[in-house]
């Protein structure tokens, strides 16, 4: 027993979308004519039999077939267009994944100098601090040597 996939409507020339699926992934059973119309023309000939009909029949038949592969001739050009565009994305992942990898090494560096820039930063403020103690001290003793020399 086959699955049941919802079948498309036929495809023309005037119809046909080329972002579509291709028609020949839709499968057919014993059932389902793959030309429309057979069934009836083959009862058709076969009642009448004359070889004009039956004429008639094949050169009906032969453009059938003709336009069915056409039809999967464009189908299969449609076809590989979605695969070259699917190729070309994975391409264009590979290179944005890359240019995350170079992103990600800028931002560890540039973590890594902000980290040393505040270890920078607290040395000055001690540095800082001890000059200031060391200009209070110097004022202390300036004005302790001018209470001397007085």
């Amino acid at each position: 027993m086959r699955p049941f996939l919802p079948r498309p409507p036929p495809l023309t020339s005037r119809s046909r979308h080329s972002d579509s699926l291709p028609s020949v992934l839709t499968p057919f059973g014993p059932s389902d004519s793959p030309l429309p119309g057979l069934r009836s023309s083959l009862v058709e000939v076969m009642a009448t039999g004359t070889p004009d009909s039956q004429a008639r029949f094949g050169q009906s038949v032969k453009g059938l077939l003709t336009e069915k592969v056409n039809t999967c001739g464009t189908d299969v050009i449609a076809l590989t267009k979605q695969v070259l565009k699917g190729s070309r994305s994975s391409e264009l992942l590979g290179q944005a994944a890359r240019n995350m990898v170079l992103q990600e090494d800028a931002i560890l560096h540039s973590e890594d100098s902000l980290r040393k820039m505040a270890i920078i930063t607290t040395h000055l403020q001690y540095q800082q601090e001890a000059i200031q103690k060391n200009v209070e001290q110097s004022s202390d003793l300036q004005d302790q040597l001018n209470h001397l020399l007085k």
